[in-house]
């Protein structure tokens, strides 16, 4: 199967062996990047932040796989990234041919002949195109059909354009099958009149989470020539009593049209997840113009539009086309989520499951809180402060209405995957740049509850369910045999639950010291070094001979042993997703006491070199990584390497710039990026609705945010020779790199002088007032490494929270 790849830069298409398309955005996309070794994207439209997503389903857990062998469908609805099954997938649309009927191709006697693994559609890579807001692939089963999608914020267009002389083609419109994980707890379904359909689709979703109910409204652009419904018994034909099915059975539509003359067959739809009138007038919304409804190149032009503006934010030089594509695509895929939630007139479905208005503003859902708060949340900050401020809205209201601070939202509910205290750091953070202004005080106090208590026994949400451990003794147990309300719950990653809780007290010791509360400013501190409560300075790891590491303590204060009573640091008990080696460095908070508690700077230096086996890097780094990392974007167990492709660690580089060695901090960055590429498998690890590809958009940007609440970014050199930041805010951030002359590119680099603003900077940071009033960074380098001199001295490190 030939692999070809398409993006569109100054207008100008970039094909590799297809024709160039007429719309044209100034920053090439490519939706592929991430379809392959679970990076979890997928390759079909979707709005900036869009409500619904159209792209194809394969037999992937989580929606598309590149090597798929077959289209099931185009589903309406995705989530980009995500670890966990059951992830969108939604009302899955297939235009085929053939006889539809008694003994027919699509044999209307036996409901399996609308079974979407049956009748699913081979396909070809050649000539598919995967840009931002358009996605177009070759169906070649059927006599070969031509599919295109396009999305705008709340409604979709897809085009089928069959083959020359088929006489007939039909559209299966799907309800009772999403994708291979995803399941249709029941369903309803209504043809309208001779171009419509609506319905309903309850699912249950997200690593077995609650169910929730999705409306719908399809038109097609002409009348059907017939029609039909099926359900556990076959098909229907002509019939338009409003059809109901449940337990995961059969059910969906045809609709056939003669495309002898006409061969495109067009279709609109929009959803919401309040009501089918929302349904209605998201489409009337987004996919109407003076009263009727719009092409699929206008709605497409509109999409390419609005990613343009998206993408302007930054404009980098000096990046070749791959690396452009990557850059962007990177910012791509951090803009998608989290998602609009409320429809057009601003009403949207609470986290009790009433109907409230949003005003004004976007209510946003799906926040993947333990991965986000990390990169993504800051990205968007730093450029779309009005989005952010809309997000931290939309987080307290979360609180306001289903009774607690979220972990990992799904839609209107809490689905309690993951552990630790994500939604802290991530509402601080939004504080700390602004986005809660006015509101300081609502924030504070549901921080402050999640924080120093948890939830009542009836509610659906966990909290910091290790509190009375945590507040009582200093440590969440590890104990599997808590009881949990979802998949995950703190006490069974005791170890990691505790380092988190500790990381979150210092990020709110900021805002509580901001607001004028001195004793729980002060109480906080003081919790910000629990982690000290699981640091048993006893532990060690044999074979590399370090001393000193994170240990899970038991309910009766014991340090967790295996049962012949041995301990290593490289297994994965009381950690989540992770090992000892990787959360020893999750003290962004006190990393001046993790470096005293490691034996000092030279000592945590040398971990820190045996963690991203630093020699070998600087080797061969693109090898090395490959070869020394941890590579299985599930392989979390027994590992002592970095892991680039899982968040509890993605900040451990910038610890080389705290300890006084910044110019590696820059060499592990260069070796980590080899990791994302113009390529299906370009994205490392689960992106996780953007973390990975925020992290990366920083990387090569130069900054990167720093300690929970602190509002400092960590500056290092930057891949490329400029870029500019539009900050959103009618400042512009311009950050530069001189290398020297001559240099090639393969060598290594040493920062010697940073400047800002043209005035020497010896700090390796900069506030966020700084950054929001803009300015110019500048990065002088040298290819001599005893020149390295900018930001080893201990005076150019930030103070720790406590």
């Amino acid at each position: 199967m030939k692999k070809q790849f398409y993006g569109i830069l100054a207008g100008a298409a970039l094909c590799l062996g297809a024709q160039a398309i007429a719309a044209v955005i100034p920053a090439p996309v490519n939706t592929f990047i991430g379809t392959q070794d679970d990076g979890n994207t997928f390759p079909g439209a979707s709005a900036p932040f869009g409500m619904l997503q159209v792209s194809p389903i394969g037999e992937h857990y989580a929606g598309w796989h590149y090597t798929d062998p077959k289209i099931r469908g185009f589903g309406h609805f995705f989530l980009s990234g995500a670890g966990c099954w059951e992830q969108g997938g939604q009302l899955s649309v297939l235009p085929v041919t053939g006889s539809i009927g008694p003994g027919g191709a699509f044999d209307t006697s036996k409901a399996g002949s609308f079974d979407h693994k049956r009748y699913a559609s081979e396909y070809t890579h050649d000539g598919e195109v995967g840009d931002a807001g358009y996605f177009k692939v070759r169906l070649t089963s059927y006599g070969g059909i031509t599919a295109e999608t396009t999305a705008l914020t709340r409604a979709a267009a897809e085009r089928y354009t069959f083959a020359p002389g088929t006489a007939q083609g039909h559209i299966l419109v799907n309800l009772g099958q999403a994708n291979e994980r995803h399941s249709v707890v029941g369903s309803s379904l209504r043809v309208v009149d001779d171009h419509s359909v609506e319905g309903k689709i309850v699912t249950r979703s997200f690593c077995g989470g609650a169910q929730y109910a999705t409306w719908f409204r399809m038109e097609f652009d002409r009348p059907f020539a017939a029609h039909g419904i099926w359900n556990e018994n076959g098909g229907t034909p002509g019939s338009r009593q409003p059809s109901l099915q449940g337990d995961s059975r059969p059910h969906g539509a045809w609709f056939t049209f003669d495309v002898k003359d006409k061969q495109a067959v067009t279709a609109i739809s929009a959803i919401s997840h309040v009501d089918a009138d929302g349904a209605r007038r998201n489409l009337r919304a987004d996919a109407y113009a003076q009263g009727a409804p719009r092409s699929f190149d206008s709605m497409r032009e509109q999409a390419q539009q609005a990613w343009q503006k998206e993408l302007k934010s930054v404009d980098i030089e000096g990046a070749d086309q791959n690396q452009r594509t990557v850059f962007y695509t990177a910012l791509y895929h951090a803009l998608l989520q989290p998602l609009t939630g409320n429809d057009i007139d601003g009403r949207y479905r609470g986290y009790d499951d009433r109907i409230h208005s949003a005003g004004n503003a976007t209510y946003y859902e799906f926040f993947s809180l333990w991965d986000t708060y990390r990169a993504q949340n800051q990205l968007i900050a730093l450029l779309r402060p009005e989005r952010a401020r809309d997000i931290a809205d939309s987080v307290l209201k979360i609180r306001e209405q289903g009774g607690w601070l979220p972990r990992w939202g799904y839609a209107n509910f809490e689905s309690n995957v993951m552990t630790g205290d994500p939604v802290t750091p991530f509402l601080v953070d939004l504080w700390r740049y602004g986005a809660l202004k006015g509101r300081e005080q609502q924030a504070y106090a549901a921080l402050r509850e999640n924080a120093f208590g948890v939830p009542p026994f009836g509610s659906r949400s966990e909290g910091r369910a290790g509190n009375p451990s945590y507040l009582a003794k200093g440590y969440v147990q590890y104990d599997l045999s808590f009881r949990a309300k979802g998949m995950d719950v703190d006490p069974h990653h005791g170890g990691s639950a505790t380092m988190e809780y500790a990381q979150a007290d210092g990020a709110l010791a900021y805002m509580a010291e901001a607001l004028g509360k001195k004793a729980d400013a002060a109480l906080l501190r003081q919790r910000a070094g629990n982690w000290r409560n699981v640091w048993d300075s006893a532990a060690k790891d044999q074979p590399l001979g370090f001393q000193g590491f994170p240990r899970a303590r038991t309910a009766d204060g014991q340090w967790y042993t295996e049962l012949d009573g041995s301990y290593t640091p490289r297994a994965e008990h009381g950690f989540h997703e992770g090992t000892a080696w990787q959360y020893q460095w999750l003290v962004q908070q006190d990393v001046g006491g993790m470096v005293k508690a490691m034996g000092g700077r030279e000592q945590a230096a040398r971990r820190l070199d045996a963690f991203f086996a630093y020699d070998a890097l600087g080797a061969d780094p693109f090898q090395a990584v490959r070869k020394e990392w941890v590579m299985g974007a599930y392989n979390y167990y027994n590992q002592f390497r970095y892991n680039p492709n899982n968040e509890p660690d993605l900040h451990a580089p910038w610890m080389y710039t705290l300890v006084g060695q910044p110019w590696k901090t820059s060499a592990v960055l260069r070796a980590a990026e080899t990791l994302f590429s113009n390529a299906p498998n370009g994205v490392t690890g689960n992106d996780d609705l953007g973390t990975m590809s925020a992290w990366y958009v920083f990387s090569a940007l130069g900054i990167y945010p720093s300690t929970p609440g602190s509002g400092r970014f960590l500056l290092h050199e930057p891949k490329f020779a400029m870029a500019e930041v539009d900050l959103g805010n009618g400042k512009q951030l311009l950050i530069e790199k001189e290398a020297p002359a001559g240099a090639a590119a393969a060598l290594p680099s040493f920062a010697t002088q940073l400047s800002w603003n043209g005035r020497p900077h010896d700090k390796v940071w900069l506030d966020w007032e700084q950054l929001q009033r803009g300015g110019q960074l500048r990065m002088q380098l040298s290819t001599d490494p005893a020149a390295a001199r900018w930001g080893s001295s201990p005076a150019s490190v930030p103070p720790d929270a406590n």
